[in-house]
Parts: structure tokens; sequence; C-alpha cells
């Protein structure tokens, strides 16, 4: 009996004492100022939030400048950075990518979302683009089955399909930032304005929703 009692304490102590996958501490991630952003692929942690985002046509890297970085520097500010891992779509981000409406991107998005979750259940995935790479969102939940069972919200800058839903999200849980002047997001037309360029000083007002609307 005391020697059940004794391997019963040591298997329990023994499995109290082992790290849950949830719970490996984080790598720091910097304040998201760089062109690449690679915390589902590197796996470095699991943290509240993970950022799935795609780019705007013909920027560099695989988040881009204009809207992604800004964004993900105010989300880190906020949050602390051990609590916000972020993912880049790697996708080519080029004109001809336009006609296809977002289906050159989506299937690399929707691989990212489904491998963010294989390695961290708990995490909230919040999916994100700028121009094109909101079209990239779009398409994921309309033909790569995405849902928002996978995908808690979703934050969109400069979209072309402002409007339109995204697949099952609510409208609570779907954020459209247009800046005022840009006709890609407040007409059907594809012509860029400077308005177009200006979606970093949305970067607060984008993060401070994205923790409102996951409850953080």
């Amino acid at each position: 009996m005391k020697l059940q009692q004794l391997l019963f304490a040591a298997l329990t102590s023994t499995v109290l004492a082992a790290p849950l996958v949830e719970e490996r501490a984080c790598t720091p991630q910097g304040n998201g100022g760089g062109l690449n952003e690679n915390g589902v692929v590197n796996n470095n942690c699991c943290t509240d939030i993970t950022i799935i985002f795609a780019r705007g046509t013909a920027e560099f890297g695989n988040v881009g400048t204009f809207a992604g970085p800004p964004f993900f520097k105010s989300l880190r500010a906020k949050l602390g950075a051990s609590r916000v891992t972020v993912q880049g779509v790697n996708y080519p981000a080029d004109l001809l990518g336009l006609a296809t409406l977002g289906a050159a991107g989506s299937p690399d998005l929707a691989s990212k979302v489904r491998l963010a979750l294989s390695q961290c259940s708990k995490t909230q995935i919040v999916l994100s683009g700028y121009s094109q790479g909101a079209e990239v969102v779009h398409d994921a939940f309309l033909h790569q089955g995405l849902s928002a069972i996978q995908a808690k919200a979703a934050v969109l800058f400069g979209d072309p399909f402002n409007g339109a839903p995204a697949g099952n999200l609510s409208s609570e849980k779907l954020r459209e930032i247009c800046a005022p002047g840009d006709l890609i997001c407040e007409t059907d037309t594809l012509i860029a304005t400077l308005n177009h360029l200006t979606y970093g000083r949305y970067a607060d007002q984008a993060a401070s929703w994205v923790i409102s609307a996951l409850g953080l």
C-alpha cells in the first residue's frame, strides 16, 4: 500500500512539474518595426494573441511597412511583447495578384492559422491585412475554409472589399479602417492616392480595438 502511495505521489509530482506547451517561456519578439515577422513559423512561444498579417501590393518582407509594423508595435506596447505573436503571409503581393482577388495569398494564410493553432490551441487568432492583403483575408474565409471558430477577429486596412463580410465573423469582430480620401476602400476603383499610404497613423486605433474585441 505504501509502495503504491509513493508511486502515485512521484507520478503526480512529475506531472505537475512538467511544463505545459501553453505555458512555455516566450522568446522576445521585438517591438514590431521589422519587414518580416515569423513568430508562428519559428514556434517562438504560445501567446494570448497571434496576428496573421498579409501585406499590401509591392511591399517588402512578409509584413511590409505601411500598416503592419506600426500596428504590431502599438499592440506590443499596450499588451507586452510576450503576449503577442505575429506571422506574415508569404505570397507575391504583386500587381498580377490583384486579379486573383486574394487567392494568391489565402492558402498560405490559412496554412499559418492552422499551424498556429496546432502549436498553441488556446491562442486567439486575429487576421489582418492591408490593401491586397485585406483581399487575402476575405478569400481565406471564402475559399480556404476558415471560420470564426479559428479566427476570433479581423482588422483590415484600406480594404478594396470594404463593406463585405469576412466569412461568418460577426460585425463586432470585424474592423474596417478606411482612411478618408482613400479611393481604394471608399470606391470600387483601384487607383491608389497618397491617402492609401497613411495607415500607420491608425495603429493605436487598431490595437485598442483588437484588445477590446478579444476582451483582454
